[in-house]
């Protein structure tokens, strides 16, 4: 193996690292506040989107981790981004009641909401470093194999 794609291993290591500790941390807090807010809606309670939101960060954390695939990252970065998306837009717009799904419009910051931006954040950031930065794969001069 050539240094340049030793040399990339650390980088996507740390990142995957990274990408799951931002997703477990997502998923815990996720668990941690959902029987707050079971009482918040009707047919489906916030309660409930909160548990399939911290099912979905607890697979992707470990898809990250142990499939170490395209598909397993893009699921990840999905996760996170779309887990961050919605908690900004209900903290800063009252979108009101979509369906079945409740009002979740709630304008304040308070610390775990706080650390599950951040953890989404970190989450997104390196998700998007792995899909993007590839080392490259290089040939040995003269073919496959290299004369030695």
């Amino acid at each position: 193996m050539r240094d340049d794609r030793r040399a990339g291993r650390f980088p996507r290591g740390a990142a995957r690292v990274l990408a799951a500790a931002g997703l477990a941390v997502d998923a815990y807090l996720h668990v941690h506040l959902a029987d707050r807010y079971d009482a918040v809606g009707e047919s489906i309670s916030q309660g409930t989107l909160f548990r399939v939101e911290a099912a979905l960060a607890a697979l992707a954390a470990l898809l990250v981790l142990v499939w170490r695939r395209v598909p397993g990252d893009v699921f990840a970065w999905a996760v996170a981004a779309g887990g961050l998306a919605l908690l900004l837009i209900y903290r800063y717009a009252d979108v009101g009641t979509l369906g079945p799904f409740p009002d979740m419009y709630e304008p304040v910051w308070f610390r775990d909401k706080t650390l599950t931006v951040v953890a989404q954040a970190v989450a997104v950031l390196a998700t998007v470093f792995l899909l993007l930065y590839r080392p490259r794969r290089t040939r040995p001069r003269g073919g496959r194999h290299a004369a030695y």
